[in-house]
């Protein structure tokens, strides 16, 4: 396992159908160091989705699951693009060009993918077939977080169920969440039809696994605590939409 890539949490041998990942799960920058003005930006959403690891430990404590987390800033690379879209390594962020992503090269995108991407993706298909040599069928459930305002516009859903293909699952998924007291939105802040949901659809599709992305706001999910509270929300929610 190489642990400055990705980390691994829960226990593999599970009952649970759940495998979480987490693609923004930190904004570490293994290999560089930002600079004063980079700082504010590697810090606020554009170099992690806030929360969202803290989530993702709840989720598994709450489901006794298992999970694949990033141990790297998606500004390095965004595990949850392909490699080909201009997205995967952005030179700029709100209008401030990254020293540290300053004229990377072809041959510098091609690296990292190699040492970053790559391996983490790699977790993510040996986990599944884990899970399916163990004779669980998974559940594919990928978690992210959002900002409440964005573009001049407050955001007043509080969780979002992102999907392409599993339109029934998450559905269905949607309605527990509305049980448990959540301000539910489907496809929202962004949809999974748009091809937003790179990672959950990869693997989804290469081990035929139902797959859907979770987007939770992060000011719900901004301390260790309260990503607790919501964490065993979201636990009662998702099993009682897996039946």
């Amino acid at each position: 396992m190489n642990e400055t890539v990705f980390e691994l949490i829960g226990d593999p041998d599970t009952a649970s159908r759940f495998v979480f990942t987490c693609e923004h799960a930190t904004n570490l920058l293994p290999e560089w160091t930002a600079a004063d003005a980079d700082r504010p930006l590697v810090e606020d959403h554009w170099g992690w989705d806030i929360g969202a690891a803290a989530l993702s430990r709840a989720l598994v404590e709450a489901t006794g699951s298992w999970a694949v987390l990033s141990c790297y800033s998606r500004l390095v690379c965004d595990p949850n693009r392909h490699p080909s879209e201009a997205s995967f390594v952005v030179a700029e962020v709100g209008g401030h060009g990254l020293s540290f992503n300053r004229d990377v090269t072809a041959v510098e995108r091609a690296r990292r993918r190699e040492r970053y991407f790559d391996p983490y993706h790699g977790a993510i298909d040996a986990a599944l077939r884990h899970r399916l040599a163990r004779g669980v069928p998974p559940i594919l459930c990928a978690l992210h977080s959002f900002t409440p305002h964005y573009g001049g516009t407050s955001r007043t859903m509080e969780v979002g169920v992102l999907f392409d293909v599993h339109e029934e699952a998450g559905r269905c998924l949607s309605v527990a969440l509305d049980d448990e007291g959540f301000a539910t939105a489907i496809n929202e802040p962004y949809s999974g039809k748009d091809g937003l949901i790179y990672a959950a659809r990869r693997h989804g599709r290469r081990h035929e696994v139902p797959y859907l992305e979770l987007e939770v706001r992060q000011d719900l999910i901004d301390t260790r605590e309260s990503a607790a509270a919501i964490g065993a929300r979201l636990a009662r929610a998702l099993a009682a939409s897996a039946g």
